[in-house]
């Protein structure tokens, strides 16, 4: 068995895309995951299944989603030993030492090819600075993320790729859970 992480995008904001937990719960069990967890309200999921391809079990599951809520959500994996290097090679705790409450990580859903990267990484938003590793793009937004134009959209358009973003504790939490 492996330890996934399920990363939802845009769900219980502003009214949006409600879904409670137990009931995200219940809808996972009928894949037969195990040891199903969620922390907070906003799609963050631990679960236990045999071990297979991450971007299967994104399909798999934003059908679950689509099927028994009604909309679309996007879903990005994560296992466990790959949340723990984010962990561990956040360049903006290793190299420098910055504030935590001011780091995001923003999970791609695909490495972005080099073409692409290039573009993204033309633009500056200074104070906000990113660093992109495969598929994490880490953030540091000193002003806060709600005033940050690193969004989820931007790095979408600009890597060609789903994405969406936790902040530091997030990660921190679910590395303990």
């Amino acid at each position: 068995m492996e330890t996934y992480i399920a990363l939802l995008r845009g769900i219980n904001v502003s009214g949006q895309k409600m879904i409670k937990m137990v009931d995200l719960i219940k809808a996972l069990e009928e894949l037969k995951f195990s040891k199903i967890r969620t922390y907070i309200q906003s799609g963050n999921i631990i679960f236990q299944c045999d071990k297979t391809d991450p971007s299967q079990l994104a399909v798999k599951i934003a059908g679950k989603i689509s099927d028994h809520f009604r909309f679309e959500v996007p879903v990005v994996i994560r296992t466990l030993s790959e949340l723990e290097q984010v962990s561990e090679n956040n360049p903006f705790l290793v190299k420098r030492t910055e504030d935590v409450d001011k780091l995001h990580v923003t999970f791609l859903s695909k490495e972005p090819d080099l073409v692409d990267l290039r573009k993204a990484e033309e633009n500056s938003f200074l104070p906000d600075e990113f660093i992109i590793s495969g598929k994490e793009v880490y953030l540091f937004c000193p002003d806060g993320y709600g005033r940050t134009k690193l969004t989820n959209t931007f790095f979408e358009n600009k890597l060609k790729s789903t994405a969406t973003t936790r902040n530091w504790k997030t990660i921190r939490q679910l590395l303990i859970l």
